[in-house]
């Protein structure tokens, strides 16, 4: 589109479908959040207290980004957006929904919930490719800035507050139950979605050839040939790899650790806090790295992030006292998204407008959806054989030789970045 509608005249918070998208947005993302503390700890519970288990769920919910990452981007350029979402959404419910139903029936099993976190996890990859593309195209180019914080701030102050609010719930509700909050989310968002009146995708845009399993391979190839042929793009997205190893190994042992190391329990409200904490250290990212950046640029900001990344790991595995360990996870937490948001943000700035979903899907999907579920099964294996602390420290060592990996990469001749290459 070269010219924007009328419609994108008005100021960012008086337009109603902004309003209404913004609302699906966060609605969904807290119920997701309630999702992300129960789920660990309905399975830490029906798996009579195994840390593989446990692990696994975690890298059940990042498997299918790996799997799908490519050709979720590549369909989110040929289909309507609104559909795309808006479809996810309502399965995305109906697969939540069969966990506390099973729950209440007194029926469900550790294949039941691995399953439905895999099967959710698979519908947002293609919702989040979709809504890479929806926002530029639902505000307009002068209001993507304005959009873009607005939701991101917000979404912050979510993954912050309701983590903290699920760990408290889970002293007086079950888990199963907690989850159905999650399931009701996606009814919303896909409601609210379905109402927008302006659309989603580019009424204009019109793909050069037919959808065929040919012209889906060519898509994928083009995003693949630019993200590895682009040196900078690749460094990033391999050292991001790293640092997913390191979460998803910490993330998938949280709930054992809090328990065997902490002492803090599932339905104690202190784990909660441990969650939350991690939110906390997001918003501040959220709030003061934007400007380190514009002054350092965003591969340098990367490169003195990432040690200090890995040190933090290390720290929040060693704790051995719940008030530490959330102050540490607070500090983890803003330097591990601090390496995440420049890596996002130099992707958006060096790619072309027509391989934006591509590369960037394709870029989360080799560092969260490759980095994420590894790291799971990593830290599960070493924690079953050695505990919890062995299972984050074996993530921690991977993230070091990341951050070495880095500092020996092209992002240390890598100033701020140039502007995207034309198509």
């Amino acid at each position: 589109m070269t010219d924007e509608p009328a419609a994108f005249v008005t100021r960012l918070r008086d337009d109603p479908d902004w309003r209404r998208f913004l609302v699906a947005r966060l609605i969904s993302l807290a119920g997701t959040s309630v999702t992300y503390v129960a789920l660990p700890v309905l399975m830490y519970r029906i798996s009579g207290g195994s840390p593989l288990l446990t692990a696994l769920v975690t890298a059940f919910e990042a498997m299918p980004y790996l799997l799908l990452g490519l050709p979720a981007g590549a369909v989110a350029d040929r289909f309507d957006r609104k559909r795309v979402m808006s479809t996810a959404d309502l399965v995305s419910a109906l697969v939540l929904g069969s966990i506390p139903v099973a729950w209440w029936l007194g029926a469900l099993t550790v294949p039941h919930v691995l399953a439905a976190a895999f099967v959710a996890s698979a519908l947002f990859v293609f919702f989040d490719a979709a809504d890479f593309g929806a926002l530029p195209t639902l505000v307009g180019k002068p209001r993507i800035a304005m959009a873009n914080s607005a939701l991101w701030s917000s979404s912050t102050l979510i993954e912050t507050s309701v983590p903290l609010l699920a760990g408290a719930l889970l002293a007086v509700v079950d888990g199963a139950t907690l989850i159905t909050v999650d399931a009701l989310s996606y009814v919303a968002s896909a409601l609210l979605i379905r109402s927008l009146r302006r659309p989603l995708s580019d009424p204009g845009r019109r793909p050069t050839q037919r959808f065929t399993r040919r012209a889906l391979v060519a898509d994928v190839r083009e995003g693949l040939r630019f993200l590895w042929g682009h040196v900078t793009v690749r460094s990033m997205t391999v050292v991001g790899a790293a640092q997913s190893i390191a979460g998803g190994a910490f993330v998938g042992q949280m709930v054992v650790w809090a328990d065997r190391a902490l002492g803090v329990r599932a339905g104690d409200w202190r784990l909660g806090v441990l969650f939350a904490a991690w939110g906390v250290g997001v918003l501040v990212t959220s709030l003061t790295v934007p400007r380190v950046v514009r002054r350092l640029g965003a591969a340098r900001v990367t490169l003195l992030a990432l040690p200090a990344s890995a040190v933090l790991c290390v720290l929040a595995a060693l704790a051995d006292d719940w008030v530490v360990a959330s102050l540490v996870l607070l500090a983890w937490g803003a330097a591990y998204m601090a390496v995440v948001t420049n890596a996002i943000t130099y992707r958006q700035q060096v790619t072309p407008e027509p391989l934006l979903s591509r590369v960037n899907t394709t870029g989360r999907m080799l560092s969260f959806g490759l980095g994420w579920p590894s790291g799971s099964v990593l830290g599960g294996l070493v924690a079953h054989v050695a505990g919890p602390r062995a299972g984050m420290l074996a993530g921690a060592a991977v993230l070091v030789v990341g951050a070495g990996a880095a500092w020996a990469s092209p992002l240390r001749r890598e100033g701020p970045a140039p502007a995207p290459v034309a198509a």
